[in-house]
């Protein structure tokens, strides 16, 4: 009686112990040195770390935890910051003994003794070294022939390669049909339109094609599953399609931006991970006139609470919000903001005001209001210039970029002119050492509208987002905002389309 109580009390330990780990992954690999390594998970293009074993052993490696893994691909990283392989987790495949007895390469001879399926996606990795393999073995059959012969002969190899992975792939989606695997490894898979009309040329119908690629380009994924976003896959398609699918205009980035995030469960991991993708994807947009969906999210997302708990910090949705008010103004289409600007010739009256004598902002503030209508007088603004376009240029004279842009677009100035456009350049030197400033006027025959902010009446940096310069702008005769942020060889481009186009 007393030997089956024993027993009992340890097998009650035993399970408790067991209980305890929510996670155990214990990993066998020939040869391995490491004393380190680390479980980590595909978080869109980044790997993060969850959890590091210190104590190997012989190659034998184990990562648990109380807390169950969320479902994705998990990587194992050696000492050396070098993935050695990948694996999943999902509900089912919290415990998994894995092994590879390859001394080399340990993707060769994965294996997994307590899942099958685990097996069959370290078949899937298999099968990739073999065709990588396979590549480069036929890469040093193209030695000694010439560059067209190569070309054609790795071109045919290539395909080949690609038609047995697309195939494999294939097969192994729908053989896991219902698994998490099996939806991870859908995003791969590209939904082409097999049988290809013919236009009314007579030719492959181009339009069909492209129409059936996107609207099939998501079929299968689920934005539901936040263990996609766990993926290698996820990030890479996504961008694929807002950089190559969707029509290249910031209201038709903006719908397919909602119609993704609908699908989205409010508040989940992929909701989260989702929009902050987009809005740091748009607000450091190079595309002109992108910023205009930077600034769409912000007001639909994040200004109406639907971005709450995205950040730990309140303070970066604030500051996220703070730059699309800035932004806004100054989108493609809108009247440029004014600029009441001191004219190079005014400087003299502006010293004897006090300006550049003062030393506090209360004391600028205050010689401004005792000289409020003679500096009103000598304003020159934006807006009164009269012009079919007008150059909008802020610079400054130590500025290594502007040295070498202002010459040209002095030299282009005088080109245009010659050329009879109708065309002002409303140049504003952003700092205040003037005498500098004048010497680079006078030296390099800048004969445009010259002008600073000689009374600090505006902030540059708010009201036309200038943290570095030079940065231009081409407004209409109404001052609309037709380009901006260009450098000088765009300029005589967008100039020549604006007259087409008008």
């Amino acid at each position: 009686m007393k030997k089956l109580i024993f027993l009992l009390v340890v097998l009650f330990s035993i399970n408790s112990a067991k209980a305890q780990n929510a996670y155990d992954i214990k990993i066998n690999l020939k040869n391995c040195k490491d004393t380190l390594a680390y479980l980590t998970f595909y978080q869109f293009d980044k790997n993060m770390i969850v959890d590091t074993c210190t104590t190997i052993k012989n190659g034998k490696i184990v990562f648990n935890g109380k807390k169950k893994l969320s479902k994705g691909i998990y990587s194992l990283v050696g000492q050396g910051k070098i993935i050695y392989f990948d694996f999943f987790v999902d509900d089912e495949n919290q415990n998994l003994d894995i092994s590879s007895e390859s001394v080399t390469n340990y993707k060769e001879m994965l294996q997994c003794s307590n899942s099958k399926i685990q097996n069959d996606f370290f078949d899937y990795i298999k099968y990739f070294e073999v065709q990588r393999r396979d590549f480069e073995s036929n890469l040093l059959k193209t030695k000694g022939l010439s560059k067209k012969d190569s070309t054609d002969f790795m071109s045919t190899k290539q395909k080949a390669i690609n038609e047995n992975i697309e195939n494999f792939e294939k097969s192994f989606i729908l053989k896991n049909k219902g698994t998490f695997i099996s939806d991870a490894l859908n995003l791969k898979i590209e939904k082409y339109l097999k049988d290809i009309p013919k236009a009314s040329n007579g030719r492959p119908d181009s339009i069909a094609v492209y129409d059936y690629y996107k609207k099939h380009y998501w079929d299968g994924v689920d934005f539901k599953e936040d263990g996609l976003a766990r993926t290698p896959f996820f990030h890479g398609r996504l961008s694929r399609y807002f950089d190559g699918v969707v029509i290249r205009n910031p209201d038709s980035v903006a719908v397919e931006i909602d119609r993704i995030m609908n699908q989205a469960v409010d508040g989940s991991i992929m909701y989260k991970l989702l929009l902050a993708h987009f809005v740091n994807k748009y607000e450091t947009s190079k595309i002109m006139g992108y910023d205009k969906v930077f600034v769409y999210i912000v007001d639909k997302y994040f200004k109406t609470g639907k971005a709450k708990d995205i950040y730990n910090d309140d303070n970066i949705v604030n500051n996220i919000i703070n730059r699309a008010n800035i932004l806004r103004p100054l989108l493609l289409e809108a009247v440029a903001p004014d600029l009441p600007m001191i004219p190079i010739e005014s400087h003299d009256k502006i010293v004897k005001m006090g300006f550049e004598s003062a030393k506090t902002s209360e004391e600028m503030t205050k010689i401004f209001y005792a000289n409020a209508p003679e500096i009103e007088k000598s304003f020159l603004r934006l807006h009164s210039l009269k012009a079919k376009y007008t150059l909008l240029v802020f610079w400054d004279v130590d500025c290594s970029h502007c040295q070498a842009e202002i010459p040209k677009l002095i030299e282009l100035y005088h080109q245009l002119l010659k050329e009879k456009i109708d065309i002002k350049v409303f140049s504003v030197y952003t700092q205040q050492e003037f005498d500098k400033y004048k010497k680079y006027v006078v030296e390099k025959k800048l004969d445009w509208i010259n002008v600073y902010d000689g009374v600090h009446y505006n902030n540059l940096k708010d009201k036309y987002d200038i943290y570095s310069t030079p940065v231009i702008y081409i407004l209409d005769k109404d001052k609309k905002i037709k380009a901006k942020r260009i450098d000088v060889d765009q300029i005589k481009t967008i100039l020549t389309a604006l007259e087409k186009g008008k």
